[in-house]
């Protein structure tokens, strides 16, 4: 059989790469796993494995071409391989071997000509360069026999790096769910199977209208019309009562998971439904009467027993890289106190102008580009040191992290290029990735690179840290929160102050107590006197 590999999608926002370099001619046999083609997305340079052994019949792209996501990148013979035919297809003989379809032959016998035929594929969980092998399964958003189609979201899978959601790559009927919640899945293995339904050239002397109307899918009659559906999660049936209905199913609020909408809820929109609860956990489509059941206690629940949680996914990235942090780096700390009633003051009078949805302009820009600011008269605070110790790298680039405390566990995103940036720019970067960190979708390239970190402890109300080094980064620095406490002035009255403790953690193999101390003096001054910071920018 000549099986198309289709460019996938992750999730992580590629819908085009440039095909770089072929790694291999058609003709050539590949065996699993060996790379085919280097592309360029807009992120990084991404090696493409091969999903399964074969001969390359056809390489769709030129070198510098762009390539589409979800779209076939080359075509493989793979040997013993069959197509699996619905008991909806009336071939009579075997199937021609084409790339996934399977072509019926058409029946004389009246009533079984059929205009399409019916495969069954297997979505194969896809990698794109960034070390993924395996990751867990969250949740499905479907189940085994609903319609879906293309693009709709089919499972939240957890990587080593952030949750990210799997889209269908084509329209179908789910065959077949291979993993449960909480398993994990391998990359290149089967994820999901779909029923895919292939249009075929049959002679119009053989084909019976009425019989082909009546054998497709309701789903594949639907997709013929007009779609009126926003981005909203729901399935063909639930769309095409919609349209019936003349109505916009993303203005339709879901009870489902994930906001998914069912008829009831377009029943409640129809009829002017203010108050739409939202359902438990545990309720299911069929009727209240049958979810109300799952609520009923049962006497097994008094008994109390320890819940054991598997550490997997970005929690265990984590733990690994703390453990391997504080075995291989001598951290030392180093505290101080900053007095930023001046810098307080200064964020509030701009907050209201230049504060939006896509800009909020917190302290954290000012941290941020003050602490650019010192880095370029300390660039040892902002390098990297090697393995075994014996070279040390100055970072061009200040890619400043902060980090955040997500839903899927400690993540540490980087503003790019701080040392390039305005406040403002650096404000929009900070809203972008704490919206993307927040809700564990966070790009891999927003996670890579950083040379120094900021851990904002202030925000759950500490005070002093003794924070932990982002290796291979050498400094992080902890933010206490912000206290109004009393304060001598120059004339030797106490006075209201804005007072903040910050707590840095330093490599000891290459960063001593007075650099780090030097360093803080500079980023203090920048902060208490906003005026010296923005006169140091240029």
């Amino acid at each position: 059989m000549i099986k198309d590999f289709i460019l996938p999608d992750i999730g992580e926002g590629v819908v085009e790469c440039e095909l770089v370099e072929w790694l291999v001619k058609e003709g050539d046999t590949v065996v699993e796993d060996q790379p085919i083609a280097d592309v360029m997305t807009d992120k990084a340079l991404v090696q493409i494995p091969a999903p399964f052994a074969g001969v390359v019949t056809k390489l769709y792209y030129a070198k510098g071409d762009i390539a589409k996501v979800h779209a076939p990148l080359y075509a493989v013979q793979i040997e013993g391989a069959v197509d699996i035919a619905s008991e909806e297809s009336i071939a009579t003989e075997p199937a021609a071997t084409t790339a996934k379809v399977t072509e019926p032959v058409a029946a004389t016998t009246a009533n079984t000509s059929s205009s399409s035929s019916v495969s069954i594929e297997e979505f194969l969980l896809p990698d794109i360069g960034e070390g993924i092998v395996e990751c867990e399964l969250v949740e499905w958003l479907v189940s085994e026999g609903d319609w879906v189609e293309e693009d709709q979201p089919i499972a939240d899978v957890m990587t080593d790096k952030a949750l990210v959601q799997i889209p269908a790559i084509k329209a179908g009927k789910i065959a077949k769910l291979h993993y449960r919640k909480g398993q994990l899945a391998k990359v290149h293995a089967p994820l999901f199977a779909i029923e895919v339904e292939h249009a075929a050239s049959v002679p119009a002397a053989t084909t019976n209208t009425d019989t082909v109307v009546n054998a497709a899918p309701a789903a594949q009659i639907m997709s013929a019309e007009p779609a009126r559906q926003g981005k909203a999660l729901a399935s063909p049936a639930v769309r095409r009562m919609a349209r019936s209905l003349d109505i916009d199913l993303s203005q339709v609020p879901g009870t489902g998971k994930h906001g998914r909408v069912y008829k009831e809820d377009i029943t409640r929109f129809q009829q002017g439904a203010s108050n739409v609860s939202a359902p438990s956990t545990t309720q299911v489509k069929e009727a209240p009467a049958q979810a109300s059941q799952t609520q009923v206690p049962t006497s097994t629940e008094t008994q109390r027993a320890d819940t054991i949680e598997p550490i997997r996914g970005v929690k265990a990235v984590m733990a690994r890289m703390m453990v391997e942090s504080v075995s291989s780096i001598p951290h030392f700390t180093y505290c101080e106190e900053f007095d930023l009633t001046d810098l307080v003051a200064l964020r509030e009078s701009m907050k209201v102008k230049y504060s939006s949805d896509e800009v909020k302009l917190t302290m954290m820009p000012f941290f941020m580009k003050s602490m650019s600011l010192a880095l370029s008269q300390f660039p040892v605070m902002n390098s990297q040191v090697n393995a075994d110790c014996t070279e040390l790298t100055y970072k061009a680039r200040h890619n400043i992290g902060m980090a955040v405390d997500s839903k899927v566990g400690l993540l540490v995103p980087n503003i790019k290029d701080v040392q390039d940036k305005s406040i403002l720019e650096v404000a929009a970067e900070i809203t972008r990735l704490t919206q993307a960190a927040r809700s564990g979708r966070v790009a891999p390239a927003d996670l890579k690179d950083g040379t120094i970190s900021i851990s904002n402890i202030g925000a759950l109300g500490g005070t002093v840290a003794t924070p932990i080094i982002n290796k291979p980064e050498v400094a992080i620095v902890a933010l206490g929160k912000l206290q109004t406490l009393p304060r001598f002035n120059a004339k030797g009255e106490v006075e209201a102050r804005q007072i903040m403790q910050v707590s840095w953690s330093g490599d000891h193999r290459v960063i001593d107590g007075g650099t780090i101390a030097r360093f803080c003096n500079l980023w203090k001054q920048y902060l208490e006197q906003p005026q010296e910071m923005l006169l140091a920018m240029r």
